[in-house]
């Protein structure tokens, strides 16, 4: 049986047609491409918009026929937006940060047959025209005054009919047009991903499935907009239709405000402030920018109430200078193209609104959960379901009527399962309370400031240099960037080459903001075992790397065995790149466009500076000097208990035997003179003159000796329910001074032959209460009873110390930071030796290690050491070296590398007791707010060391606070 309610198409020209009706005299405001700040009202956009879906039927555009736009995010994109979908064609955003190669074909594999432009992005197009065979006409986003006198195309085109100019073509048209009519599921958008496994793939969203996706957005524990918000969505309409943020606001009637191109801090906080902006949307990049550009010039948020921050993870640092100093909300998002985007949200729920803000960090640091509409899940390698238990790593799948069902043109063949869940290609956790973790990217891509970077295409044009045998591009920290790409190069046989040959190699190849800041040359670029390069590997071993445009020279660079061998000591530093207009301030440097357009000065220097971010160098002091202040980091509201380490277990000090003496007892003999036994009615023999008074005999023992036959044996009992401890403190004395090494002290005397001892004083102590017994217990019961009582104490010891030892994670290794672990120098390692336990990046422990058995250490230590986290300082990097230093230094801890231009340090210490030896590392980093602090403390010997690596760094993390 139906129901019998209404049916009505959920097609995106209702939103705006709503919006028009409803909310028509509400603004929107856009920073043009030209300069001057427009302003205009929904009602307008709704009538300019019709006139778009005019001009596309009188250039011959079809219902399912794809348009191109190459744009920033202005009200005249929104008009053109649904003036496209309104006919039912199909809008296709292109991402001018590509590199033009790119943009060309996914322009051509999309099938665009009309682009639509801005005056920044012109260059673009006369490059990439002439490889577009469908493309006759591109619409710039300006008026006849701004239009271009004099384009050229890079090359021959004879298809191409030229530049119209949007202004005089949106004036000649009607207003009056028919929209919809066609069923929901018809195409409305094509947005192609970033290509980082090859070949970009088109994800086409429907009408049904972007109408969905609004009701998502408006959510309140979303997006939570609704008509009284003012928004500002600085994320691009290119990255996912802005987060669905241009159909959530007219569909709200919220007031939105549009960017344009410059995104730089300054500009942002203009238009925060003068129109009143409460919400806005942009990856962790714009955030820095903004609160660096508040803090050096003192500026303040009056109207901003939240901030949704995704496309890469967000830094503590940001959600706490944005909650402390300025009482705005932070929510950590996560999505992709193919999830329309948005998958899940850090909001806070019930349970959470109640804890501290310090308590609620972890959760805002997640991905968070996903809202109704949208189910998640994790599977193993085989595609069972793992549990939602915040510990199980798996493979993150979506299911939802905003999940993509396959890729345009087929592309990737079938990407759903057999439930229909899509393997978003990410390795997450989900905690008890729904929030989900990303811990890993299934694939080694770069992330640049919120866009990916594909390390196989810039491997697969390196290694088609002639001199190149080999190339591999990783990912390395930045203080801005999150990640920069560098190229390793391993030469043919007999072949010299410089980087200058390699970089030059690249240009004009990839988009400029993918060039590597630094190309290394190794011996050696390490295979796995199906011929692939081991990215695994090259990240371990250049883990120590520092690129020259934040740090002096970097220790890793020579880890590949370098061939050349000054390598590690001056490292290339390419000149600064071009940088787009949206990402940098207005005085950045700018580059010269590849084709030189004839426009006024301003929009010429406009022209020049759009299409790539910039990697520019950046130095730790500078950074250090403009970012914004955030209270530092509490490590935790209540200080841990105590880390349990074996000399908390094992008696320091030999047992003591008992002082009190039995009132039958002389003081010289307390226990080995037996009782008196004097015969009844006998009358004391009185001695003759001059003769000694005697005592009267007591009876004859068994052995004729004084304390009898039992003596010696209790005698023994006491002494071997005593050797426990004795050998304990044998084996840790001994090893501390030396004369034993750590194999006899600790493993054959503590953890071998004490415990041994400790059962076999059980089997004396109950031999010697019956050796009491038939001895005379009146005779024996004081050393039945210290036998007993030494042997319980040894026992219970043992008892305890085999529990602690079973609670405990078999676990030496604890570090602050399991993204990008610290590791050694060469110098520590060697040190270490090669029988030291080994220091991994990814360590994992053994299916034999009971509670924690094949866990992985990152989340081991997240459970059973949680104070030892990245700490978050106010101080600049200089300030925080210096304490961070004088802490180590202060726990007795020995200083083996001492490098303040690196930010490292490097020390080495040992236990109180056995001498057990123990490397520790500090990094030190520049951070949003002033410093950021990581530490790592690793074990030399295998196996667990009962909290003792814990209380290292959390002491120095505590000291350095302090």
């Amino acid at each position: 049986m139906q129901g019998l309610m209404q049916h009505g198409a959920l097609t995106l020209d209702k939103i705006i047609d709503h919006a028009a009706q409803w909310h028509g005299g509400r603004e929107v405001v856009t920073r043009s491409v030209e300069g001057p700040v427009v302003r205009t009202t929904y009602a307008e956009i709704h009538s300019r918009a019709k006139r778009v879906s005019n001009l596309l039927l009188a250039l011959g555009i079809k219902p399912g026929d794809r348009v191109g736009t190459l744009a920033w995010n202005t009200a005249r994109h929104i008009e053109t937006w649904y003036g496209i979908m309104g006919i039912g064609a199909v809008c296709h955003t292109l991402n001018p940060r590509l590199f033009p190669e790119q943009i060309a074909w996914i322009a051509d594999h999309g099938g665009d047959r009309v682009i639509f432009t801005d005056l920044t992005f012109l260059p673009i197009i006369a490059g990439i025209i002439p490889r577009l065979p469908n493309v006759e006409h591109v619409v710039v986003f300006t008026d006849r005054e701004h239009m271009p006198q004099d384009f050229r195309l890079a090359g021959e085109a004879p298809h191409f009919k030229g530049l119209l100019c949007y202004e005089d073509l949106v004036a000649e048209q009607s207003a009056d047009c028919v929209w919809g009519g066609f069923d929901e599921g018809t195409a409305a958008g094509l947005c192609y991903t970033s290509g980082t496994t090859g070949d970009p793939k088109g994800v086409m969203y429907s009408h049904r499935s972007n109408f969905l996706h609004t009701f998502i957005t408006m959510q309140p524990d979303v997006m939570g907009l609704s008509q009284r918000d003012v928004i500002l969505p600085v994320v691009p309409m290119f990255h996912a239709n802005a987060w669905g943020v241009a159909f959530s606001a007219p569909a709200t009637g919220a007031k939105i405000v549009m960017p344009g191109a410059k995104m730089d801090g300054a500009s942002i906080h203009e238009l925060l402030e003068t129109e009143g902006v409460t919400f806005s949307a942009a990856v962790p990049t714009v955030w820095q920018m903004l609160l660096q550009h508040l803090e050096s010039t003192g500026s303040k948020i009056t109207t901003l109430k939240k901030v949704v921050i995704g496309g890469a993870a967000c830094p503590e640092s940001i959600i706490r200078a944005f909650h402390d100093k300025y009482g705005v909300e932070v929510v950590h998002a996560w999505g992709m193209t193919e999830t329309s985007p948005v998958g899940t949200l850090s909001t806070m729920t019930d349970r959470l609104e109640k804890l501290s803000y310090d308590e609620q960090i972890p959760y805002r640091l997640k991905q968070g959960r996903p809202p109704m509409g949208v189910e998640l899940k994790l599977t193993d390698d085989d595609g069972k379901p793992l549990p939602h238990d915040g510990k199980a790593f798996g493979h993150l799948k979506i299911r939802g009527p905003i999940i993509a069902a396959e890729y345009f043109r087929g592309a990737g063949g079938k990407i759903l399962d057999e439930e229909g869940f899509f393997d978003t290609g990410d390795v997450a956790t989900i905690d008890e309370m729904g929030f989900m973790q990303i811990t890993d990217r299934a694939k080694d891509v770069v992330k640049s400031g919120g866009e990916w970077i594909s390390t196989i295409e810039i491997e697969n044009i390196a290694v088609g240099h002639p001199k190149a045998a080999l190339a591999a591009v990783i990912g390395v920290a930045h203080p801005k960037w999150d990640e920069r790409p560098i190229l390793l190069v391993k030469l043919k046989e007999g072949e010299t080459a410089t980087k200058e040959e390699f970089l030059d190699f690249l240009q004009g190849k990839i988009a400029k903001w993918w060039m590597p800041d630094d190309v290394v040359f190794v011996d050696e670029i390490p295979l796995g075992a199906t011929g692939k390069i081991d990215k695994k590997l090259i990240r371990q071993r250049m883990k120590d790397y520092v690129l020259p445009t934040i740090g002096s020279a970097a220790t890793g660079s020579a880890t590949l065995a370098a061939a050349d061998g000054a390598q590690a000591e001056v490292l290339y530093a390419p000149e600064p790149l071009e940088a787009p207009q949206d990402l940098v301030e207005e005085d950045a440097p700018q580059a010269e466009a590849p084709v030189e357009p004839v426009h006024e000065p301003e929009v010429a220097a406009a022209l020049a500076a759009a299409p790539e971010p910039d990697p520019a160098p950046l130095s730790v002091e500078a950074l250090a000097a403009t970012l914004p202040d955030p209270e530092p980091a509490a490590l935790a509201q209540a200080a841990p208990a105590e880390p349990v380490s074996p000399e908390d277990v094992f008696p320091h000090e030999p047992l003591v035997e008992p002082r009190a003496k039995p009132l039958s007892a002389t003081p010289e003999d307390a226990f080995d003179a037996p009782p008196v036994f004097v015969a009844e009615e006998a009358p004391l023999a009185m001695p003759l003159s001059g003769a000694k008074p005697r005592k009267a005999k007591a009876a004859k023992t068994p052995s004729g000796e004084k304390g009898g036959w039992a003596a010696p044996i209790l005698t023994g009992a006491v002494a071997i329910a005593a050797l426990p401890a004795v050998l304990v403190v044998v084996g840790a004395l001994g090893a501390k001074s030396g004369l034993l090494d750590k194999a006899v002290a600790y493993d054959l005397l503590t953890r071998d032959l004490a415990p041994a001892v400790a059962w076999l004083s059980l089997l004396t102590g109950g031999l010697g209460v019956i050796v009491a017994m038939i001895g005379g217990i009146q005779r024996h019961w004081r050393r039945a009873l210290l036998a007993l009582a030494v042997t319980v104490a040894t026992l219970g010891l043992f008892f305890l110390a085999t529990g602690v030892s079973a609670r405990a994670a078999p676990v030496g290794d604890v570090a602050t930071d399991w993204k990008a672990p610290l590791g050694f120098s060469d110098s520590v390692m060697a040190a270490r030796g090669e029988a030291a336990a080994p220091v991994l990046d990814e360590p994992s422990l053994p299916v034999g290690s009971e509670l924690f058995a094949g866990r992985r250490v990152a989340e081991v230590n997240a459970e059973t050491c949680p104070a030892a986290r990245t700490l978050v300082l106010t101080r600049s990097p200089a300030d925080a070296y210096e304490a961070a230093k004088a802490a180590v230094q202060a726990k007795g801890l020995k200083l083996v590398a001492d490098d303040p231009m690196d930010g490292r340090l490097e020390a080495t210490g040992a236990s109180f007791w056995y001498g057990l030896r123990d490397d520790l590392v500090v990094r030190v980093r520049p951070d949003a707010g002033g410093a950021r602090v990581d530490v790592r403390s690793v074990a030399r010997d295998e196996g667990g060391d009962l909290g003792r690596n814990c209380g290292r760094v959390t002491g120095v993390l505590k000291a350095i606070q302090g």
